[in-house]
């Protein structure tokens, strides 16, 4: 039996990347999806690639604004309403700023943890009631290998990264008595098309972007974001039914490699 049958997961950016390759391999687990992203075309064609291939999945794309708490509850009370409940939430949905932690001023702060932190913790407030009323469930929550580890140049988005994989540890604590998982994922570079068009506008091809991109990690390549996706499919399934409160880093060794080699 496929081993989301009868499931129902919410993903948090279900448009792209990683989101839409979590929701691709639920698909294929037989869940039930609610794809929510900021760009509802996005989340349409998501949904859209889902039923070509699985012509039976039960899937609603919706657009919403996950730093919006009102938004948030909307989203997350239709996708109950359509599918009689949640089992499993996803919160993948994440911005960039990039620049040094000294010259960061209060705007760009409030935008990423507006969106990296605030909108996963709106989320998990909306669905903890509904998982707790099925008995249980999964939450896992995207944060990156960064927010375990420090770096230059992108200060803000691993701060926000590392409260990410905070917040997850203590939600486990408080939540395991009413049968909820919570576990983070740290992914490290992966190839998705936000790299890809970043790349292209400095005149960098993917071919190249692919070849020198991640020469830090041990394996010398980045993860495509179904690897990633494998992991989050896990720690959402039975079969991690004893994982919780963990940050499962999934960086091709990145993170082992202290001198780059």
């Amino acid at each position: 039996m496929p081993r989301l049958q009868g499931k129902v997961a919410l993903i948090t950016g279900g448009g792209g990347g990683i989101g839409a390759a979590t929701a691709m391999l639920f698909a294929e687990e037989g869940a039930g999806l609610a794809l929510v992203d900021r760009e509802g075309a996005a989340a349409e064609a998501a949904a859209t690639a889902i039923r070509e291939r699985f012509l039976s999945c039960d899937i609603m794309p919706m657009a919403a604004d996950l730093s919006d708490e009102a938004q948030v509850t909307r989203a997350v009370d239709a996708a109950s309403a359509h599918f009689g409940g949640l089992d499993i939430l996803v919160n993948v949905a994440g911005i960039r700023v990039y620049g040094a932690l000294a010259d960061a001023d209060a705007g760009s702060w409030e935008s990423i943890l507006a969106v990296n932190l605030m909108a996963t913790v709106h989320c998990c407030k909306a669905a903890i009631p509904l998982l707790r009323s099925r008995g249980g469930g999964s939450i896992v929550n995207v944060s990156s290998v960064f927010g375990v580890a420090g770096r230059a140049g992108m200060g803000q988005y691993d701060v926000t990264k590392a409260a990410v994989v905070s917040l997850s540890r203590t939600m486990a604590i408080e939540e395991v008595g009413h049968g909820i998982r919570v576990n983070a994922v740290c992914p490290g570079p992966t190839i998705t098309p936000f790299h890809i068009e970043r790349a292209k506008a400095r005149g960098v091809s993917e071919e190249e972007l692919r070849r020198t991109g991640a020469q830090h990690t041990l394996m010398k390549r980045w993860a495509e974001p179904r690897e990633v996706a494998s992991t989050i499919l896990f720690l959402a399934c039975e079969e991690s039914s004893f994982v919780t409160g963990t940050a499962l880093v999934v960086d091709g060794g990145a993170s082992a490699a202290v001198d780059g080699s």
